[in-house]
């Protein structure tokens, strides 16, 4: 795991984003862990996660021309990520959408920066791709180009019931629909890599055969 992949994880735990216990996922799975990124809700967290992103996306060496935010949690996302972008010495531009058009003042859907060049959409995670597929039918119909999903956490897991689960993860799946990459500042490996470390806090070690049995059972 990355230095920065773990320093991410233990940021998300430090500030209860990410917690473990018992989780019903939308999926309705009994999950050992919950993941929220809707709690980076002030000013500090959300300035540091903002630097994840850009650092994860920087790294990723993917070229880009500017960011889009889907409504509602990637609007706050791509705005942050690109003031981190600019604090790096790369001034990014950014947009993002409305879930309803405006029939006054400049009108449409669209919000920021012109969509054109190379797209990065910015969200929080993808479970069933639905906000990534609308995404890329708004750049497009802009006439730019999706190039990469940038995501907080991938939790490698594939979606469906017991007995008819899907071969790949969303996140794979959006990947191959659209022929691109999609980049997680973390995933499920790293989560479990961080609680089973030796020197690990015990409160957090007490939970990796849980995490490590739901892996087994759901994942990719």
């Amino acid at each position: 795991m990355s230095n920065l992949r773990q320093q991410f994880i233990a940021f998300s735990v430090a500030t209860g984003v990410l917690r473990f216990g018992e989780f019903t996922t939308k999926a309705g799975r009994q999950s050992p862990y919950f993941f929220n990124a809707g709690l980076f809700h002030d000013g500090a967290t959300l300035g540091q996660l903002a630097q994840f992103y850009a650092r994860t996306l920087l790294d990723a060496g993917v070229a880009f021309d500017m960011l889009f935010g889907p409504a509602y949690k990637g609007i706050t996302l791509a705005s942050a990520t690109a003031v981190a972008l600019a604090q790096l010495g790369h001034n990014t531009a950014f947009a993002y959408n409305r879930k309803e058009a405006k029939d006054h003042g400049e009108g449409g859907t669209l919000v920021g920066a012109k969509l054109q060049g190379k797209v990065v959409i910015v969200d929080d995670v993808i479970s069933a791709g639905t906000s990534v597929r609308e995404s890329v039918d708004l750049i497009r119909a802009a006439g730019a180009e999706p190039c990469a999903v940038l995501i907080a956490l991938d939790r490698m897991e594939r979606s469906g019931k017991d007995g008819a689960l899907s071969a790949g993860s969303a996140v794979q799946e959006v990947s191959r629909e659209f022929g691109i990459p999609v980049i997680s500042i973390g995933n499920l490996d790293d989560l479990l890599g961080y609680i089973s470390a030796e020197g690990a806090d015990p409160e957090l070690a007490r939970y990796t055969e849980a995490v490590s049995a739901y892996r087994a059972r759901y994942g990719v």
